[in-house]
């Protein structure tokens, strides 16, 4: 955190997090199924460490690997509890912030890491990662490894990180005559769209996100939002939803998706994205540059090796991409710090990614986590049409300044604070409305301005 808008959010305090989150914690159920990990059924002196883990196919991969790990450490047993992404969000928050001791390892983002930090919930890992010989700390991805820190210490460490990027049909914009610009803009990437639309029950232009999800919808529309240079709130936290800015993005995002996006948008998630482009269903899809790696696997698709790949569309901005991270924490609760530390040590390590690579696939590696992994032969020979562009969105990245004026918040693709969580996904529903011709943009944004202000006062007090 830096500058300002640091200073204003530490002055929150640590009081504070545990009553903001307690709106969101008494809509949630604890983990009835997930009880914390124990000794029945186990060895003596063997010690289970239970994981909560999103079930993401890089974090499949783990869990098949995982068994290596055992054999490497026999005093050690893992449990994962693999979750879908919204049901790990709400679970391990509901988890973690009550002090629940479910888990002994918790899948997490940048967006929690410093939060729960600041409010002692995670472990400061700086002291295992010191006597960890050959971690390498520093071959962390910079803007990711900062992204992980509160005032200058990890608290979680990288699985994989991401930003976002546009993939391509390259054999369809020869066809049609398209030259994909080296930095295209949201007008020309329309442009295109409506010229690659064949019509309804036929390949559609594009694929965005439209369903309801702080984490889903908002995350490709947030970058949208920024480049044509709206934001959440002015440095005295007063909502801007329904400023020109926002009120310009927005309605040009749902346009666009509403004329030449897939069918049934308004329901449609990175998942679901991915199923239309990697069918050669959509011509585009801007999204994760995670995704490369399925949709470059000819088991998964049908479109793999006719891809090609441009940075996140601008407007007003020099770059839009975002900046997220999956990574792996320790909560304070968990009586088995070290053994936790074992296995989240074996699985960010880049023995690990040579691991995968050389096991599973390198198309199969979790990407943007470590620079080392940019600097591989065997990764460059298989990644080389999209890793350059990954690693320069995660370095463009800019979470202290994400769009053209100034901001009292921290995010490219979310807003971190702790109301972000419940405040993201009211406004994602009103959108995802927009999006499904319930309600017009106005109807929307109004509507969405009312929940920002709300947040907005508790700041300004």
């Amino acid at each position: 955190m830096r500058g300002a808008a640091q200073r204003r959010w530490r002055g929150r305090g640590r009081g504070r997090a545990p009553s903001v989150l307690a709106a969101i914690l008494a809509s949630l159920a604890l983990v009835a199924g997930c009880s914390g990990a124990g000794a029945l059924g186990t060895a003596e002196g063997v010690e289970t460490v239970t994981v909560a883990i999103v079930s993401n196919p890089q974090m499949e991969d783990a869990i098949s690997l995982s068994p290596q790990f055992e054999a490497e450490n026999p005093g050690i047993r893992l449990r994962f509890v693999s979750l879908s992404e919204n049901e790990a969000r709400a679970k391990i928050t509901a988890s973690v912030a009550t002090g629940g001791g479910e888990f002994d390892i918790v899948m997490i983002s940048n967006y929690e890491t410093p939060m729960w930090a600041q409010n002692g919930w995670i472990t400061d890992l700086e002291p295992y990662m010191a006597r960890t010989p050959g971690y390498d700390r520093a071959d962390f991805i910079p803007t990711v490894r900062d992204s992980l820190s509160y005032e200058g210490r990890m608290y979680s460490v990288p699985f994989y990180g991401e930003s976002s990027f546009l993939m391509y049909r390259k054999d369809l914009f020869e066809q049609a005559g398209i030259q994909m610009p080296a930095q295209p803009t949201w007008p020309q990437i329309a442009e295109f769209a409506a010229r690659l639309d064949q019509g309804e029950g036929q390949r559609r232009g594009i694929c965005l996100r439209g369903k309801p999800g702080w984490g889903e919808l908002m995350a490709p529309l947030d970058t949208v939002i920024n480049t044509f240079g709206g934001r959440w709130y002015d440095p005295q936290w007063q909502a801007q939803l329904t400023s020109p800015e926002v009120r310009r993005a927005v309605q040009f995002y749902v346009d666009l998706v509403r004329t030449h996006g897939q069918p049934g948008a308004s329901q449609s998630g990175f998942s679901e994205c991915a199923t239309q482009f990697g069918q050669g269903q959509v011509a585009m899809w801007y999204d994760a540059t995670s995704a490369a790696g399925t949709v470059e696997d000819p088991e998964e698709s049908t479109v793999a090796g006719r891809i090609g790949y441009a940075p996140a569309p601008v407007v007003a901005t020099p770059s839009s991409g975002w900046l997220y991270s999956w990574a792996l924490g320790i909560p304070q609760t968990s009586p088995r710090k070290d053994a936790a530390w074992r296995f989240m040590a074996w699985m960010t390590d880049r023995q690990y990614i040579q691991r995968v690579g050389q096991e599973i696939g390198w198309t199969s590696v979790p990407p943007g986590s470590r620079q080392s992994t940019y600097a591989n032969p065997e990764y460059q020979r298989v990644s080389n049409a999209y890793a350059p562009l990954i690693l320069q969105g995660l370095q463009r990245a800019n979470p202290q300044q994400p769009t053209v004026q100034p901001v009292p918040y921290e995010g490219v693709q979310f807003v971190r604070i702790p109301e972000f969580q419940d405040l993201g996904t009211r406004v994602s529903q009103q959108i995802s409305a927009a999006i499904a011709g319930q309600i017009s943009v106005d109807e929307a944004l109004e509507q969405s301005q009312n929940y920002a202000q709300t947040v907005g006062e508790s700041y300004q007090r």
